[in-house]
């Protein structure tokens, strides 16, 4: 569990008024002990921290409090607590130390108290000084060091290098969703700032400032020189190389593995496989998903400002033209009362008439169709298009056929006989063979009448000249009659 012990009420610092100046004393102490910044060692004394404290308590705002009255207990009424800033740093301090953000370490030696960033601490710490960080980031190279962690591996059969590779790779699409959310959020910001300010040359000023200083350095990078698609075959080639490796090599690699991460064994999968199928799935992603989303997103994003530019430069100079300098005329004339007068006296006898929507409506007009009334001379049809008419009036007869014609066909195969098998019937010509395919049908078509046919499978199959396989069967004539009596 997470919020056990001295971590019960591990966000309580981040709540109530003074969160703001809470963060501003996280984020620089954070800066002073593991940044360029840090020039105190890795621990600070209690005077040094509170130092900290009192500066950055000085550049953070005070936010206000709850309007429910939220703050209650020891919390509460602290308008009024702390006389001077050592006293809301010792406060701070106190409530990280409290609450699991700072550790109290005492020297047994010299009984000297020092105040690190718990383990937890530190990480949550760190996402807020990454927040407004304008440290330089190479984020776009976890692509490349993907690439060249997998090289190493192949190269030198190092197991560390394969899991570098294999961190590395989650960063390449964590890394695409943290510039489609900034991209998103600028473009929310720029509408409100716009909404609020309606300033041309600020919105066009922080437009080519986010071009010019995140653009360029990062984004360009990351479609260009670093794309995943650049980078994407030549993954997939080491990746190739390492699955052909002998499998006594491999399965050294498998062993290493399952010591160093016995938290993914499980029982029937190979570790390695799962590392380099998962590398192989993230690069996929990142160029069929991500890279197409981040493209969708730069796209939006220049295109919001282009509107926003383009309309606010619309305004601004409707604002300075023909139509705003005569306004100004008539406003600094002396006589715009009588003009107004007068123009009201003209406009009084001017109506204005709407038509009512219920009474409109829209007819469509139907169109006829045109009438060919031309008048053609009778042409006779050519030899060729008589010849093919004839072909396909006696393909069309030739295999026209119909209930009377497999009657005829039956009564003629069977002869003065009552019993006859599918093998026996006789074969003259195409009308035959195609009777003999539909023999069946006439067995059921003559169910009515005097006499009906009777079918009875043998369960045997034969063949001849024209079928290779056919169902072996006696067609039998019965007479449904009732013999006269006596």
């Amino acid at each position: 569990m997470f919020f056990v012990d001295s971590y019960q009420h591990f966000f309580r610092p981040l709540t109530g008024k003074y969160r703001e100046q809470v963060v501003e004393c996280l984020r620089l102490l954070y800066e002073r002990l593991y940044t360029a910044k840090a020039d105190y060692g890795e621990s600070l004394a209690r005077e040094q921290i509170l130092e900290i404290f009192s500066e950055a308590l000085t550049r953070a705002p005070q936010l206000d409090s709850d309007d429910n009255g939220s703050e209650s207990g020891p919390s509460a009424d602290r308008e009024h607590r702390f006389r001077n800033l050592r006293e809301q740093a010792v406060w701070v301090l106190n409530s990280l130390v409290e609450f699991g953000w700072l550790e109290k370490q005492v020297d047994s030696a010299t009984l000297s108290a020092t105040y690190p960033f718990s383990r937890r601490g530190r990480l949550f710490t760190q996402p807020l000084v990454e927040v407004n960080s304008t440290r330089v980031r190479t984020r776009h190279r976890n692509t490349r060091n993907t690439l060249n962690a997998l090289e190493a591996f192949a190269a030198r059969g190092e197991v560390h290098d394969l899991i570098d590779a294999w961190e590395y790779s989650e960063r390449i699409v964590a890394d695409f969703t943290d510039m489609i959310a900034e991209l998103e959020e600028r473009k929310r910001e720029m509408v409100r700032e716009v909404e609020a300010q309606l300033l041309v040359q600020q919105a066009t000023d922080e437009f080519f400032s986010f071009m010019e200083s995140r653009f360029q350095p990062d984004l360009a990078i990351r479609l260009s020189a670093d794309s995943v698609e650049k980078h994407r075959d030549a993954i997939g080639r080491v990746i190739a190389r390492i699955r052909r490796k002998e499998k006594a090599v491999k399965a050294e690699w498998e062993k290493r593995l399952r010591q160093l991460l016995p938290e993914l064994v499980e029982e029937g999968r190979s570790l390695l496989w799962l590392m380099l199928d998962t590398i192989e799935d993230r690069m996929r992603r990142a160029c069929e998903v991500k890279l197409p989303a981040l493209r969708r997103a730069l796209q939006g994003f220049t295109k919001r400002a282009d509107i926003i530019i383009r309309q606010l430069s619309y305004l601004h100079s409707q604002s300075e033209g023909e139509f705003a300098d005569l306004c100004q005329r008539l406003g600094d004339n002396t006589e715009k009362s009588a003009l107004l007068e007068r123009l009201g006296g003209e406009l009084g006898g001017f109506q204005l008439r709407l038509f009512d929507p219920k009474q409109t409506q829209l007819w469509q007009r139907s169109r006829r169709q045109p009438v060919n009334t031309r008048v053609e001379d009778e042409s006779p049809l050519a030899e060729e298009s008589r010849r093919d008419i004839v072909l396909q009036q006696l393909l069309d007869q030739a295999f026209n056929f119909n209930s009377s014609h497999l009657r005829d066909y039956l009564h003629k195969a069977l002869g003065d006989g009552r019993r006859i098998s599918s093998r026996d019937l006789p074969l003259q010509d195409a009308r035959d063979l195609l009777a003999m395919s539909h023999m069946l049908e006439a067995a059921a078509v003559n169910q009515a009448g005097a006499a009906a046919v009777q079918v009875e499978f043998t369960g045997a199959t034969a063949s001849n000249d024209y079928f290779a396989q056919f169902d072996e069967y006696f067609l039998e004539v019965k007479n449904l009659e009732p013999k006269e009596s006596d």
